[in-house]
């Protein structure tokens, strides 16, 4: 398998494997405050990729970051501190499915960002790509009762997806790294600092019962999640791994409807439709390249 290939199927996987985050933490925050919740998500990754690092007895964990290198750390700390608190306060009354939908947004954000700042390359095909995501994702907002009804918790959702945006770029100035050692970095780092900022807010730390489970949805959906992303980055680029990942909110619409019950409407299989063409593009710019037809 080439390079290429092997790079899309880590970003399909990153994109399967955060999926789940919106539904179970959705469930989860009815026992746990929204702050500390962000929080021990990404000390869960960072915990959960530090063993596997050290079982693996990877060197690469102990390459020291240079002074180029410490902007776009601290960049990617700060946002992973923001995003996930925005995400889980705009969970609190957004419902998971319009929640995931709203996070494609995410796509939108890092790509541009990548065009603008960045300068990274965008061609026709993926740019036609993005645009149909964004269609999907408003045509699946329609599902539900007040689906497009921007209200604070959507505008939290759309901050928190905007965040991330930056973030992944960020993240791509650091892919050379080791994606492991990206993954700590981000973990404990925007972890503790997601932990300061609860206890200074005045939450208190959850029960051991339901920290485990978070420690665990954490390694899964942030850690291996993001080490797969990364993984991707390298070869793909922060723009193309993105919009692979356009599939993590359908994703997670899918696992609303099994692990919360809900059901989407007619909407939802003209956004299929779209989102399945928008894949489809995807794959041709990835594979075939555009310089040919």
């Amino acid at each position: 398998m080439n390079t290429k290939k092997t790079a899309t199927l880590y970003a399909i996987a990153a994109a399967t494997l955060y999926a789940v985050n919106i539904p179970c933490s959705k469930w989860l925050l009815s026992r746990i405050s929204p702050m500390m919740m962000a929080a021990f998500l990404y000390v869960g990754a960072g915990m959960g990729v530090a063993l596997t690092g050290l079982i693996r007895r990877e060197e690469s964990l102990r390459q020291p970051i240079t002074r180029n290198e410490w902007p776009y750390v601290l960049g990617m700390i700060l946002l992973d501190i923001a995003a996930p608190i925005l995400l889980m306060l705009g969970l609190g009354t957004a419902d998971a499915a319009n929640a995931s939908l709203l996070n494609n947004f995410e796509i939108v954000a890092t790509s541009l960002i990548a065009l603008l700042i960045f300068r990274e390359r965008i061609g026709w095909r993926l740019a036609i790509a993005i645009l149909l995501v964004t269609l999907a994702s408003i045509a699946l907002s329609y599902q539900g009762a007040g689906s497009l009804r921007f209200n604070s918790g959507s505008l939290l959702v759309l901050a928190a997806a905007s965040c991330w945006g930056l973030e992944n770029n960020c993240t791509r100035m650091l892919s050379h790294r080791s994606a492991s050692q990206t993954t700590i970095i981000k973990g404990f780092g925007s972890g503790l600092g997601s932990l300061l900022v609860a206890l200074i807010s005045g939450e208190t730390l959850p029960d051991l019962l339901w920290l485990l489970p978070v420690l665990l949805l954490g390694f899964v959906a942030y850690g291996l999640s993001i080490r797969c992303y990364i993984k991707a980055q390298h070869h793909l680029g922060a723009a193309k791994t993105s919009a692979y990942y356009s599939i993590a909110p359908f994703l997670g619409v899918l696992f609303g409807m099994v692990l919360l019950g809900e059901r989407p409407g007619a909407l939802f299989w003209v956004g299929l439709g779209i989102m399945i063409i928008a894949t489809l593009l995807m794959i041709r710019d990835t594979f075939v390249g555009e310089g040919q037809p």
